[in-house]
């Protein structure tokens, strides 16, 4: 297989380039996939799946919304994870003199 570069124009060369990069992506992508299947069947030799031999839980697919931990006693609609800047509310409650562990749900 040889490609005789030195004839080849710019444009030619930078097309090839671009083909050469999708077909090396592809590729990995295969041999990815060969190589997963492998390991499964090799963990199933055994009697194991692959998320029991790495150690790592399943996944989830959504992640998960952090609960909110204060909430506004004027308005319980109004809450706060306590991650993040303090929401205004949380700040005049402050300022106001009360607690936050007054504000804890």
């Amino acid at each position: 297989m040889g490609i005789n570069l030195e004839q080849m124009s710019r444009k030619d060369l930078l097309a090839l380039r671009d083909d050469v990069e999708k077909a090396l992506i592809k590729a990995e992508k295969r041999e990815r996939q060969e190589a997963l299947k492998a390991a499964e069947k090799a963990a199933a030799e055994f009697g194991f799946s692959l998320s029991e031999l790495s150690g790592e839980a399943p996944r989830s697919l959504k992640p998960t919304k952090t609960k909110a931990k204060y909430r506004n006693p004027e308005n319980p609609d109004q809450t706060w994870t306590g991650r993040g800047r303090k929401p205004q509310w949380v700040h005049d409650a402050l300022t106001a003199g009360a607690d936050i562990s007054e504000l804890e749900i």
